[in-house]
């Protein structure tokens, strides 16, 4: 074949790659677009949601700040969430190096220990804390929202952080050890300098995962202490109104900004 029926073979574009392309398209576009569905319900004068009536307003976005049970919601949310993902991410990765550093059984142990939380129904996992925190008398505090999201974050660290443990050469830290270096001194010189992109996309993942959590967190609720998520689902039984459009309008925003930065360190860590 001379070279000039090679080029051409390579810059025609097969047709299954055509059709390929057009159907992720479709499949993307039908993921997304309920999701987008929700900003010009958020924009819309009409007091009902659902509903376009008259023009467009931002008055609903007003209403959300105005509103003191939005902000106090999305303050404890926000307490949690940052609380939660420092102790997963202290946590989860601690599993990840015991798993490196266990025997094949005890690997399996540990694993089937710290991914529960992540397999089990979070409607169980829901009403055991709730049994359990009634009992100890951390129901409806903020510590007890914590623990609570800690439980449910640390698998998600722990298959992050593990993967990127998975892809270190274990001669580094062998080398570390024959020099004189003490256990903690390797970690901290040589397996966490490594690691870190992989601890950044843990924490991220634990983060999103408490702001968004609404079962679990449903049976850990008090008339004093709620999350965010939580309030839009009461809201959302009760009060049909474009604010609670505009409100996941704004964590559409931030989620995708989460979504951004993850994918960047992700990047980063190859």
């Amino acid at each position: 074949m001379s070279n000039s029926s090679i080029r051409k073979t390579r810059g025609r574009v097969q047709p299954r790659w055509v059709v390929l392309g057009i159907l992720t398209g479709l499949i993307g576009l039908y993921l997304v677009l309920p999701t987008l569905f929700i900003v010009p319900m958020s924009l819309t004068e009409s007091p009902t949601l659902g509903q376009f009536r008259g023009g467009w307003t931002l008055h609903w976005y007003q209403q959300l700040v105005e509103d003191p049970v939005w902000a106090r919601t999305a303050w404890v949310s926000l307490q949690v969430g940052l609380i939660a993902t420092v102790f997963a991410t202290v946590l989860g990765t601690a599993a990840a190096m015991g798993i490196l550093k266990s025997s094949k059984k005890v690997q399996g142990i540990i694993q089937g220990l710290t991914m529960a939380p992540m397999i089990i129904p979070a409607v169980i996992v829901g009403i055991g804390l709730y049994m359990l925190f009634l009992k100890i008398g951390l129901y409806g505090t903020l510590l007890g929202f914590v623990i609570g999201h800690t439980v449910i974050c640390i698998p998600f660290v722990m298959v992050v952080v593990g993967s990127s443990i998975a892809q270190l050469d274990p001669n580094q830290a062998r080398a570390a050890s024959i020099l004189g270096a003490g256990p903690l001194t390797t970690f901290c010189r040589v397996t966490l300098p490594q690691i870190t992109p992989g601890v950044i996309a843990g924490g991220l993942f634990a983060f999103v995962t408490s702001w968004d959590e609404v079962v679990v967190s449903t049976f850990l609720v008090s008339p004093k202490l709620k999350t965010l998520p939580v309030e839009m689902w009461t809201q959302s039984r009760t009060t049909l109104t474009p604010t609670l459009a505009a409100l996941s309008t704004v964590l559409m925003i931030i989620s995708t900004v989460a979504l951004i930065g993850l994918t960047r360190v992700q990047k980063g860590s190859k």
